[in-house]
């Protein structure tokens, strides 16, 4: 039985508050805090059966935060606002003696760098308060990485080749829109790509390099290699691999928008003024699109999540495919969120459940594939994100 606190009211924090109300045997107590608590009351209302608890919450003001933890007294904060307010949230989780998890790693609010060394560095100061920190806990950040240690103990004696797909086949009906949070996920799609290979990153320019893939019940789609978070712990937790890559699908008509919106400006980050009154581009033209979390009523079609690895086993070859396939109409059923956000709030959920049931609990700060992946594996297909696995199979994939 513990206390939860969960910050960020969008679909991720919708589905986190929905996954851990199922199961009150762990999740006991549930605080939904955000800037706007009027979207935290709109959440308690949609989950029947379980009363929630809501609060006005400024994530980057580390005294409020306090208050509030010391206020509420809760085992764990999970972290599903902004990835640039993730510092202050670890550091009011430390003052007031907090385990502490989120979906993605931290970036400054004035430049598009995703990068773990900033939480990595919190690693002593969790310990001396023997608390727990998991990082990047979503589906990619966080699953990929849970597949991919799953593989590295049970399929492989050395992994040499990953290769991260991630596919939306669905479709919400708008000329453009983003699946998560507009100012996060454009930031993230219009920097430069990069992957591993042989001890060194190699730079791309953005959706330079393109291959089609096939996906499970889905079809061929267009996928782009592009820098995630999660390659940087990875290369690093599982030193045998020579090449690590992330691949996204995006739609022809999906990058024609990206690249007019780039070329006339509206994807830039820094300030201008309007009227005498300062603006940054991108933040004003996250007002003006949907929502992402207004996606889900009509949102068809499925999300494919999974990992390509190929390595050796018993001194011989051999190539493994494990991978999610999520029905955006189904998400929305069951939580009031599409696909993308249950993907990632699902993880989130569990996550939290591995440390409150000491299955992921050590002090410092820990990527998920630090963990064992065993106990995860064995509960995420029954909390909606069940696992496939095809072995020995073409990967389609160059190397």
């Amino acid at each position: 039985m513990a206390k939860v606190i969960i910050i960020g009211a969008g679909g991720v924090g919708r589905v986190v508050a929905h996954k851990c109300a199922q199961v009150p045997e762990v999740f006991s107590d549930i605080l939904l805090a955000s800037r706007t608590e009027s979207k935290c009351k709109e959440i308690a209302q949609s989950i029947p059966n379980r009363t929630i608890k809501t609060a006005q919450i400024d994530a980057e003001n580390v005294s409020e935060m306090v208050t509030l933890f010391n206020s509420y007294k809760p085992d764990i904060v999970i972290n599903v606002a902004l990835p640039y307010q993730d510092l202050f949230i670890m550091d009011a989780c430390l003052e007031a003696g907090v385990h502490y998890l989120d979906t993605a790693n931290y970036e400054p609010k004035n430049e598009a760098k995703f990068e773990y060394s900033w939480q990595w560095a919190y690693a002593d100061k969790f310990k001396e308060k023997n608390l727990t920190a998991i990082l990047g806990c979503g589906f990619d950040p966080g699953q990929t990485q849970i597949y991919t240690a799953y593989a590295a103990k049970h399929y492989f004696d050395e992994m040499h080749y990953l290769d991260i797909v991630d596919c939306n086949g669905g479709d919400h009906g708008k000329a453009f829109a983003t699946n998560f949070n507009p100012e996060i996920n454009i930031r993230e799609i219009t920097q430069k790509g990069k992957f591993w290979k042989n001890g060194d990153w190699v730079e791309t320019e953005p959706h330079e390099i393109m291959v089609p893939l096939k996906y499970p019940n889905i079809g061929v789609r267009n996928s782009y290699v592009m820098y995630h978070e999660e390659l940087e712990s990875l290369v690093k937790n599982f030193p045998t691999l020579k090449q690590a890559r992330f691949w996204m699908t995006f739609g022809d008509e999906y990058l024609t928008h990206l690249r007019v919106i780039q070329n006339i400006g509206m994807a830039s980050i820094e300030p201008i003024l309007y009227k005498g009154v300062e603006i940054v581009p991108l933040q004003f033209l996250k007002e003006t699109l949907p929502k992402p979390e207004t996606l889900g009523e009509n949102y068809t079609g499925k999300t494919s999540i999974g990992c390509r690895i190929k390595g050796i086993k018993d001194g011989k070859e051999k190539t493994f495919y494990i991978w999610n396939n999520c029905s955006h109409q189904a998400a929305y059923n069951e939580t009031g969120a599409q696909g993308v956000s249950y993907t990632t709030g699902v993880p989130a959920m569990l996550g939290a459940l591995m440390l409150l049931t000491d299955k992921w609990k050590k002090p410092g700060v820990f990527n998920v594939e630090e963990f064992d992946p065993d106990p995860f594996m064995e509960k995420i297909g029954s909390y909606g994100l069940p696992w496939q696995i095809e072995e020995n199979i073409d990967l389609e994939l160059p190397y």
